[in-house]
């Protein structure tokens, strides 16, 4: 009969053989697959440019910038005015068509409570860029 290498009555050798049947269908669907794409990535449609020369237009954002010093007074581009008069410029200024970027600089030892009201302010106006401004430590 046939032999078991599995009846636990016989000692068999190990089997020294490799069997490279699955490795050479693997290799095959790969060269298959590199012969169907190899082509797609050299194809290209060859156009002529034409040629141009300008200067990159350079649009600086207009940037706000509103300085909170320790006492709580409000800075406008280095203008000093009053909390009253803040909501007023933010809505004129949120509503231009490119709004403009609002940079705060608070001091260190200023109220919470000054810049949350300067930042509640500034989402009711519909300010979308506002952002904080430190100095780097040395």
């Amino acid at each position: 009969m046939g032999q078991n290498p599995f009846s636990a009555g016989e000692h068999t050798q190990p089997m020294s053989e490799i069997n490279t049947t699955p490795l050479v269908d693997v290799m095959l669907v790969l060269l298959v697959i590199f012969i169907i794409t190899a082509p797609l990535l050299t194809h290209a449609v060859k156009i002529d440019l034409p040629q141009a020369t300008s200067q990159p237009l350079e649009e600086k954002p207009e940037v706000i910038d509103l300085a909170v010093d320790v006492d709580g007074k409000i800075f406008w581009n280095d203008t000093e005015i009053q909390s009253a008069d803040l909501a007023t410029r933010m809505s004129e200024e949120a509503g231009k068509q490119q709004q403009p970027e609002l940079q705060i600089r608070a001091d260190k030892n200023t109220r919470y409570q000054v810049l949350a009201e300067v930042l509640a302010k500034a989402q009711t106006a519909g300010m979308k860029k506002v952002g904080f401004v430190s100095q780097p430590q040395p």
